[in-house]
């Protein structure tokens, strides 16, 4: 397993090692384990994590949010690569609940006519993605 000190890291991850410390002491990485010399070292799952970090930040998301996420998804498995994916699936599905919820006066509006012809275009395999997305997070689909 590759360990990292903080320059390197910062470096890996385009993130400031200011940011890693602040990071660190809020409890969204942890170190790995400390060198012989007292540093704090970082694994390969921890740069992933911190690329998640950001991206979630680019997608408006607060420290807290991503916190409480990246929690969640750890009491699932402590696989990071597991959790890396589960996070980036909610991550889309909350976008894709904003951007309905963007739609939904637009849709309400819509005639009869032009709802036909949007189920139309939504395929049975599209329609099965869906319910199996929302069976995942627990909720069902006939809801």
């Amino acid at each position: 397993m590759k360990l990292y000190r903080i320059g390197e890291l910062a470096r890996l991850s385009e993130v400031s090692p200011r940011t890693i410390d602040y990071y660190t002491k809020i409890g969204l990485i942890d170190p790995e384990t400390r060198s012989d010399t007292n540093y704090r070292l970082y694994s390969d799952e921890t740069l992933m994590r911190l690329k998640r970090i950001e991206i979630m930040k680019k997608d408006k998301y607060t420290l807290e949010e991503i916190k409480a996420s990246l929690l969640s998804w750890t009491k699932v498995t402590h696989n990071e690569l597991v959790t890396d994916k589960l996070t980036s699936i909610q991550v889309h599905l909350q976008q894709l609940q904003r951007e309905v919820q963007e739609i939904r006066p637009i849709i309400d509006k819509m005639k009869p006519a032009q709802m036909k012809k949007m189920n139309k275009v939504l395929t049975p395999h599209t329609v099965a993605c869906i319910e199996a997305l929302l069976l995942l997070l627990g909720k069902s689909p006939l809801s």
